[in-house]
């Protein structure tokens, strides 16, 4: 890796006011911007004034509202929390498998939601009157399976549980599962759009039962990442050494993996396939602060969802009134980040 030890393990007070701000600063900004504009002060009041014992009075006409609070607000929030959610795995995963190119569909829950989505797609019913939509359901099985497979096929091997050879287990079942997703859409070619769609990633359907489908698993996913943070800072010395000071290597990758897998299963069901983001964030996060992982997990949370935030603003005005996939912007900004990346990494420790 080409990150140092870093200076300090604690987390400075100005990062953390640094981050939230722009993160404030990205909802505002994306709460301000679409066709039909909007006072930023008016904006500001109506959130102040939803708040408990406030009443500053808005200013917005119902229609205003409507849009603020339907439209543009569910679809800020579920930004929040899928950005949120992809930089804290991508920062799991880079630190359990002390590997900066380490991203939250590594073992297969990317392939695995695909899967499952086309599936659903291509075969699933007429789902215009039905209560549930079946197709985040899909995607959410398909990903668990995905790492689940990955998990049985990396703890099979005799030669060695280790963590490369998990991360090979998961890229020859993501190969699989995508092979199988290919023939899928090949005799369903009909489907392609819709597929293509999904997997590219949107938030324009977003809704606030969306928000509330997702937040159980995104909290309880960041808290456990958050809790061990410090047992990440451990495994970077190696599996060896973390034994030597009372740490099981092999639980607590398996624990963390799970609930990071966990998470980014609950948001890419409603989300699509959005890549780099767990790359981009925390390693930029690392370059700017060390490689402590104190630092880095609860830096991801806030600049996380910020970066989705504002990569959505993007996607929906760079050629309105139609939209660019938010896959689309992320991968223009992620592709040549993870070749810097990739060229100024010195190695992968196994």
């Amino acid at each position: 890796m080409n990150a140092g030890r870093p200076a300090s393990t604690h987390l400075k007070w100005w990062w953390l006011a640094g981050a939230l701000g722009l993160l404030i600063a990205a909802v505002v900004a994306a709460a301000l911007v679409g066709p039909f504009p909007l006072s930023p002060g008016s904006v500001v009041r109506s959130g102040l004034d939803r708040l408990p014992f406030i009443d500053l009075g808005t200013g917005l006409s119902d229609r205003e509202e409507a849009i603020l609070w339907q439209i543009r607000m569910p679809r800020i929030m579920l930004g929040v929390l899928v950005g949120s959610m992809l930089s804290v795995a991508g920062s799991a995963y880079q630190g359990v498998f002390r590997n900066p190119l380490a991203d939250p569909y590594l073992l297969g829950a990317g392939a695995g939601a695909g899967l499952g989505a086309t599936l659903a797609i291509a075969y699933g019913p007429e789902t215009t009157n039905w209560i549930v939509d079946p197709l985040p359901l899909a995607a959410f099985v398909g990903a668990i399976v995905g790492v689940l497979l990955a998990y049985l096929l990396g703890y099979s091997v005799r030669s060695g549980r280790t963590a490369v050879t998990l991360i090979l287990a998961g890229v020859a079942v993501a190969a699989f599962l995508t092979a199988a997703q290919t023939f899928i859409q090949q005799r369903q070619s009909d489907t392609l759009r819709e597929v293509y769609g999904w997997i590219l990633g949107s938030l324009a359907t977003a809704g606030w039962g969306e928000v509330r489908l997702v937040l159980p698993y995104v909290v309880v996913s960041i808290v456990v990442v958050l809790a061990g943070r410090r047992l990440m800072d451990v495994l970077a010395v190696g599996d060896v050494e973390a034994s030597t000071l009372g740490i099981e290597p092999g639980k607590v990758r398996m624990v963390l993996v799970a609930f990071a897998t966990l998470g980014t299963a609950a948001v890419v069901a409603v989300s699509g396939l959005i890549g780099f983001v767990g790359i981009i964030v925390p390693h930029t996060v690392r370059l700017l602060t060390g490689a402590s992982y104190r630092i880095i997990v609860p830096l991801s949370i806030l600049l996380g969802g910020a970066f989705l935030v504002l990569a959505d603003v993007i996607a929906r005005t760079v050629q309105s009134p139609a939209e660019v996939p938010i896959g689309v912007v992320t991968a223009f900004v992620g592709a040549p980040f993870f070749a810097v990346v990739l060229r100024t990494s010195r190695g992968v420790v196994s």
